[in-house]
């Protein structure tokens, strides 16, 4: 809220104001097809301006962009960092080193759940779901025709694991988002979301497991595994000693070190294995850490799996915070934000209520406009004051938005995530939507948790703290 109460808008224009702003949204997501950073400045422009033929002084809506983009800057270099380690990590042979041996597992009896395990490892070590279906994905696709396993079957498993890691991986751009948008320290978002997320996984392990009983006898003809892996041993000198990076940010992690020290380890491990083990200059170095692996091995497969990551992979996404901070200080200025949470209020007479309503809006919103950039972007920060004002703590808003767009995005067969797994797989949304609870269940599980106020966190006196 702007320290000045004298400048808020009366109801009718705060309402004006906020529809126009959707209508924009809506417009430029859906019609337009425009890029979603670009759609969130146009929008905050048009309100901004707005604003301003109200009577709303510049020096405040300046103030509270600036509040905003401060807000953000934690998510910023932490998304920064990110394109940092996955570009070293790829250039010094940890993540080829991954995939090497996560293909060299696969057996025809436990196809399925190697599948599964495979993908959660490369989307939690990579943080990308895309990355994750857009490469092993394709090459489990192949060898999943080449053993007569359903292909539902496999791009079930595949989505599965690698939302798996979407949703969890400190790595994921969809993490930090969530967890930046509605306050909350990503490695509490993280660890609060597993309630939501281990139960719907473990039960997808255990149906790949009664549904890999179909691949037992049957034997692997394609030699897809082979050209990969041969490939990448003749591109990187692969050694254990290469998992060194991951296992040391998953453990400071889980020793609750804090997220950016945590990754600029990651990244200076990575950067003594590539010089030691893969021989790269310092100026290679460099260059991956800038533009991410670049180096071409003249097979379409192993390239598509290798190039990406550096410093440039990530301005896209910090362009979208920014845009997504100028977006909403209009609304905040103006008042909108406090007359909409009053507008909730008045209809939810409990927390109980309020939650299944935020729930219900998240999930409607993101299936009008299908992605969840600008869902989490809009309604992070409106619901945030709401939640605080019931003592909830806002992981509860950040794993919401999680559960109803990050994994439900892969199910909505037009929005981009939905249409970018269709296409790439080759198998249709429909087919292949019973075959990953996980990207269902879990909002089966929040609204029961919801409903029951069980594991429901709370926000402690005096400030945020610990997960118990």
């Amino acid at each position: 809220m702007s320290d000045s109460e004298n400048q808020n808008l009366s109801i009718p224009k705060a309402l004006c104001l906020f529809v126009l702003s959707i209508l924009m949204i809506f417009g430029g997501v859906l019609w337009v097809k425009a890029n979603s950073s670009i759609v969130l400045l146009a929008a905050g422009a048009a309100s901004s301006a707005l604003c301003m033929i109200w009577g709303i002084r510049w020096k405040d809506l300046e103030r509270d962009m600036i509040g905003n983009i401060n807000a953000m800057l934690p998510a910023i270099l932490i998304l920064l960092s990110v394109g940092l380690m996955i570009g070293i990590w790829i250039a010094c042979g940890t993540v080829p080193l991954m995939v090497y041996y996560g293909l060299k597992l696969l057996s025809p009896g436990t196809f399925l759940v190697v599948t599964l395990l495979l993908c959660t490892m490369m989307s939690v070590c990579m943080g990308t779901s895309w990355g994750t279906i857009g490469t092993v994905g394709v090459a489990l696709m192949g060898i999943s025709a080449g053993l007569e396993v359903p292909l539902p079957y496999t791009a079930g498993a595949i989505v599965t694991g690698a939302i798996f890691g979407d949703k969890l991986s400190p790595l994921s751009d969809t993490t930090v988002m969530s967890s930046a948008v509605s306050g909350v320290d990503i490695i509490d978002h993280i660890k609060y979301m597993l309630w939501t997320t281990l139960p719907p996984y473990i039960i997808s392990l255990l149906l790949y497991l009664f549904l890999g009983r179909a691949a037992a006898g049957h034997v692997i003809t394609g030699d897809s595994i082979e050209i990969i892996t041969s490939k990448l041993s003749e591109i990187f000198s692969l050694s254990p000693i290469l998992l060194l990076p991951p296992i040391a940010v998953l453990g400071l992690i889980l020793l609750k070190k804090p997220a950016l020290p945590v990754f600029t380890a990651g990244v200076a491990l990575g950067c003594v294995l590539a010089y030691f083990f893969q021989g790269l200059s310092l100026g290679e170095i460099s260059s991956a850490l800038q533009r991410g692996y670049t180096a071409k091995s003249g097979a379409d497969m192993i390239d598509s799996m290798l190039i990406r990551g550096g410093l440039n992979s990530m301005l896209g996404s910090v362009a979208l915070l920014i845009a997504a901070a100028i977006f909403g200080a209009p609304l905040k200025t103006a008042g909108v934000i406090d007359i909409l949470i009053n507008l909730i209020k008045s209809k939810a007479k409990s927390e109980r209520l309020m939650q299944i309503f935020a729930f219900i809006t998240h999930g409607a919103f993101f299936c009008i406009t299908g992605s969840y950039y600008v869902t989490f972007a809009v309604l992070g920060p409106v619901l945030r004051p709401l939640y605080d004002s019931y003592t909830l703590h806002r992981a509860n808003i950040s794993r919401m938005l999680e559960d109803s767009g990050t994994a439900l995005a892969p199910i909505i067969p037009w929005s981009v995530t939905g249409a970018f797994i269709a296409n790439t797989l080759g198998v249709p949304t429909a087919k292949y939507i019973m075959y990953s609870p996980l990207t269902y269940l879990g909002m089966v599980f929040l609204v029961i948790y919801d409903v029951t106020e069980v594991k429901i966190w709370r926000r402690p006196e005096g400030g945020y703290g610990e997960l118990d």
